[in-house]
């Protein structure tokens, strides 16, 4: 019994030196897969004739597995929500708008307004994208950016996508470029729709030019990359979960820092790219392409640095560093996490039913906030 005691003692002494000294360990990533949302709650990426949603066989599809470039894994005590306090009541100003764009359009937006802004002092805007066939309002309940806003003080708008019937809200979709739905088969001009609402903004607040950043899912997530793209001269970095690059020319203006979150156990959006198993029947494009793109694009260094997460096991975390103009891209994956936002609860049981149940060990949202504040431009 003794020995038994020391040997485990020697062991947690050797584990803790191997800690201090972040030691390298085998790399080993697993393939997966993700997908799309539903106007009831989480998003579905819907590029149907109609725009309606078709019903799904239930199957599965399984992209291959994949394995990531030779590179360093280190354990560390990374803290993907270093710079963003919790959640706080969400005790702020919420106003519904409509307004006409510039094509001719009658768009609606939903905006926050914390109580904790200062008179007087530039505040950062966080442009929240719904997934496929959601809504501004599905997205704030269901993402928690508010309560987020309320804590960190920040403007949050939440625009909505063109809607599949003008008169029956929620199967709202984004023209990113190759997806999804009827945004993209009628090449709606969703960058003018964004510079157009950023300029609105910026009369009624006195907005932080070097803190204005786009936020997306599924669908919104493809919308947040075209913005990187065809938008940098406004939005100085994205945040994503479960989406990917919808278009071929990318040539950005300025460089765009770049947070990607993807679940390996989503198929509804297959980090690989493929076709999800939603009901969409999209055959997507890779997450993980769309990463090394934007690292290409930033000038960033080769091959990431690859950390673990000190208190959760399941995150991997690869950062670009060195890039241009003091960006960064990273790429966290979650093993066992599904399309649905993580962190927060589903919006019903059809929405989970569809899209899984929400990962709980890990909240998208305060990390891309979190990631946010510590990369304004300049």
């Amino acid at each position: 019994m003794v020995r038994k005691l020391m040997v485990r003692k020697l062991m947690v002494m050797r584990n803790r030196s191997l800690h201090r000294t972040g030691l390298a360990l085998a790399l080993c990533l697993l393939g997966s897969m993700t997908g799309c949302g539903r106007s009831d709650g989480q998003m579905l990426d819907s590029p149907s004739d109609t725009g309606l949603p078709s019903v799904s066989t239930g199957g599965s599809s399984l992209a291959p597995m994949t394995t990531a470039p030779p590179s360093t894994t280190v354990l560390a005590t990374f803290d993907p929500y270093a710079t963003a306090k919790p959640a706080a009541p969400a005790v702020g100003e919420v106003r519904d708008e409509w307004i006409d764009t510039p094509d001719g359009r009658r768009r609606h937006f939903r905006l926050y307004v914390p109580t904790t802004l200062r008179d007087g002092e530039a505040a950062p805007l966080l442009i929240a994208l719904h997934g496929g066939l959601g809504t501004s309002q599905q997205f704030a309940a269901n993402s928690g950016f508010d309560e987020l806003a309320e804590a960190n003080g920040f403007v949050v708008v939440y625009p909505d996508g063109i809607r599949a019937v003008p008169d029956r809200p929620g199967l709202q979709t984004w023209n990113g470029g190759y997806c999804c739905g009827p945004a993209a088969r009628q090449a709606v001009d969703d960058v003018g729709f964004v510079r157009f609402l950023i300029d609105l903004l910026a009369e009624r607040f006195t907005l932080d030019a070097t803190r204005i950043f786009a936020a997306g899912h599924s669908n919104g997530a493809i919308m947040a990359y075209r913005l990187a793209c065809e938008l940098s001269d406004r939005i100085v970095a994205i945040g994503v979960q479960a989406g990917s690059l919808g278009i071929d020319d990318c040539p950005p203006s300025e460089s765009v820092s770049v947070l990607h979150i993807h679940g390996l156990a989503d198929t509804n959006h297959p980090i690989d790219g493929g076709v999800g198993t939603g009901v969409s029947g999209v055959e997507f494009r890779s997450g993980r392409v769309a990463v090394k793109t934007f690292a290409e694009r930033d000038r960033c260094e080769a091959e990431p640095r690859v950390e673990r997460v000190s208190w959760n096991s399941d995150l991997e975390v690869s950062t670009w560093s060195n890039c241009e103009s003091d960006v960064d891209v990273r790429l966290i994956t979650v093993e066992g996490a599904s399309h649905a936002w993580m962190g927060h609860a589903a919006a019903s049981e059809s929405a989970a039913a569809l899209v899984g149940e929400p990962y709980a060990d890990f909240d998208s949202s305060r990390a891309i906030w979190s990631f946010f504040s510590q990369h304004p431009r300049g």
